[in-house]
Parts: C-alpha cells; structure tokens; sequence
C-alpha cells in the first residue's frame, strides 16, 4: 500500500500534464470524468481539445450512434495530482454540434450572455446541502444500523463523536475546493446528523454553476477515497428530519445599489408569478422536502418574508435595514442543476416580461 501510495504521489518531471475532462451523465446528477495527457500547461479552456465518450454507455445515446462530444468550458486546478496537473468542466455536444439534452449549460450561456443580464451582473451563492451515507447499508453516517440517533437538535454545527460524523471528509473537501480555485466560503454541520453543507460564491454568472458542479465533483471523489457514499436526495430519510436543500442566493447590479430593495421586492413579485415552473425545475423529489415543515415552505404555496425561513423566498435583516441587498431561494432541491436554477432565476427577474 505504501508503494502504491508513493506511485499515486511521484512527481513527474516532464512538461506533460494530466487534465481530467469532467461531465454530467445521462441522470442529470451522475458525475463521470476520464484523463488524457497534454503536452503541456493551459490556463484557457479554448486552448484545450475537444474530446468525446461512449454515450451509450451513460444514458445519453444509441449504441448505433454513440458518440458525443465534450466541449472544454471551464478550468480548475486539481488537488489530487497536483503540479500543473487540471480539471476540465466540459458540456457535451452531438457530432454535429448540437447541444445534447441533458446539457443543460448551453441554454444557461445564452440567458448569462443577453445583454441585459450580464449588465446587471447577477451573483449567486449557493447552499449546497448533502447527506453522508455507509457504504454497505446507505444508511447516514454515525446512525446505528437499522436504528436512529437521537431527535435533532445537538447535531447543527456540533461537536463531537457523538454528534458530528465524516467532518474529515467536509475539511478536505473544503481544502480541495480552495486549491481548485473554487469560490467556497464555508462549511458547517447541518440539523440531521449525517448531513452538512458547503456554500460556493458570490459567483458571477455561468460561474456559479461550473463551480457548484466542480465541487460535487471534488467531494464524491474524496468520499470515494473514504469508502463513504455521497447522496444528494432531498430527503433522504422520511420522517422527522430534516431534508437537503440548495438554497440560492442572488442579486444583480440594482439590487446591491442604492434603492436596491425595491428592485427585489419587484424580482421576487415575478418568482412569485412562476412559481410552478420553477418548482418543476428545481429538483427531482423535492414534494418529499417542501412540506411546510423543517424550515420550509409548502411547495403549492409561494411565500416571503424578512428572516423567515419557512418562506419560499428569505430577505435578510440587514438587507431590510440597508434598504439593498440579496434575497434567498430556499425552494431548490439539493439535487438541483445549478446551470438551471441559477439561469432561471436570471431569466425570470431580469429578461421575463408579466
């Protein structure tokens, strides 16, 4: 084990590097990647070639025409080869250059790219919730099998053998994102045991969404070196704990300027106007999280409020107090696209017309 240790950690003096080209699988939540050898360091993603995969075999195509195309978009620095060693977030394409429908990045590039949208520069910070699992029984971390653990309330942001579980594999993920060049911004234990959350941003744009991506990535790897089994449901066990979530935090140019608060309570009127498309895109599962219960709002009901989190959309106090500011979804599910949701959100409050 030490030889192969040493082996996975030798530093290769040679100008090649290794870049690991990443995409979402036919699932719309499966994550697969696969390394190819360059010849040398790149910093922009134009520079990289295009690649392509079997998408018969990850749901994506026919076995009689299987090929589909990855378009390099977005670069990160990888924390387990090192060096000039890279990560590659790609979308993926038909051979004839169309986008295929799984990818849902593409049309997230073009609400990100209309004028209006990029000249209010539009930030987000996403709340990414997820639930540790055991391997053999995927059951959450820390819970006795077949049993449960006692009723929340010790578990948030706790301390502890008895309260905190896998908070080694939250810190090298968050390190791993640091090192990535991922905009993460923190971590913390959530109410159930088992589960945590990380938060990537403020993140401009197309941004937010490669890096939310990148950074499920980062942990499922890492999880995977443990023997630990990462789970996105949103509502992994039934009952009464609480579900995951990927609450969304967002505010364009007018809204962090002056007066700012009147242009979200506007944005948040039209949310309010598409409330059942947005429900139906964000999140498969997600009417087994949105009961009304748990720091949630029933998903047929669309509700806000200042410091409410059993709202659909939260305005901070000291957004109210500033008078600008940033408001919170709190509806997506923590197995949302984030290319989705965070265009949708663009589009609805920016470009949609009532």
């Amino acid at each position: 084990m030490s030889l192969l240790n040493d082996l996975i950690n030798l530093n290769i003096s040679t100008e090649k590097i290794i870049a690991e080209y990443i995409w979402i699988g036919g699932s719309g939540m499966d994550m697969r990647s696969k390394a190819r050898t360059l010849p040398g360091p790149v910093t922009d993603p134009a520079k990289l070639p295009k690649w392509n995969y079997d998408g018969s075999s990850t749901n994506q195509a026919p076995g009689n025409d299987s090929e589909v195309i990855l378009y390099p978009q977005a670069i990160f620095r990888d924390p387990f080869r090192g060096g000039n060693n890279i990560l590659v977030m790609c979308d993926a394409y038909t051979p004839g250059g169309d986008p295929i429908p799984t990818n849902k990045r593409y049309s997230a590039a073009k609400i990100f790219t209309h004028p209006d949208v990029a000249a209010e520069l539009p930030w987000y910070g996403i709340e990414q919730e997820y639930t540790l699992l055991q391997k053999d029984v995927n059951w959450p971390l820390g819970w006795p099998v077949g049993g449960f653990p006692g009723p929340q309330g010790p578990y948030y942001c706790s301390v502890g053998a008895d309260k905190s579980f896998g908070r080694d594999i939250v810190d090298a993920h968050y390190k791993a994102c640091l090192y990535a060049g991922i905009d993460i911004s923190g971590i913390n234990g959530e109410v159930m045991p088992g589960q945590w959350e990380f938060q990537v941003g403020p993140t401009l744009g197309i941004s937010s969404g490669d890096q939310v991506w990148v950074a499920r990535y980062l942990l499922e790897r890492i999880s995977e070196i443990a023997g630990v089994i990462v789970s996105f449901d949103p509502k992994p066990v039934k009952g009464d704990w609480n579900g995951a979530g990927a609450h969304t935090n967002y505010s364009t140019k007018s809204m962090r300027e002056e007066g700012g608060i009147e242009v979200i309570k506007k944005a948040i009127e039209k949310l309010g106007k598409r409330h059942k498309e947005h429900i139906a895109a964000y999140g498969e599962g997600n009417e087994r999280r949105l009961t009304g219960r748990h720091e949630t709002a029933d998903i047929n009901t669309f509700s806000w409020g200042v410091a409410n989190r059993g709202a659909s959309i939260r305005v901070g106090r000291e957004t109210e107090k500033e008078g600008k500011g940033y408001f919170e979804d709190r509806r997506p599910a923590s197995n949302m696209d984030p290319y989705l949701v965070t265009s949708m959100i663009a589009d609805t409050t920016i470009l949609w017309k009532p």
